[in-house]
């Protein structure tokens, strides 16, 4: 579980490190790894939420 978090942190952290870089020097490139890494992190995050409310349900039944 604290593995997980981890990984989402620093997959966030790298995400706005790489909109830092393009505001800094307005290469596309950063905003678009950026964008890519966010769009991945939250894609897994909400897989990862999902699979903790199907283990609570099933725990309910």
């Amino acid at each position: 579980m604290v593995f997980f978090r981890i990984l989402v942190g620093l997959l966030l952290l790298a995400g706005i490190l790489c909109f830092a870089m393009y505001a800094g020097t307005r290469q596309v490139v950063w905003r678009q790894r950026g964008l890519v890494i966010i769009k991945w992190t939250v894609l897994a995050a909400l897989g990862f939420f999902a699979v903790l409310i199907v283990q609570r349900v099933v725990e309910m039944l």
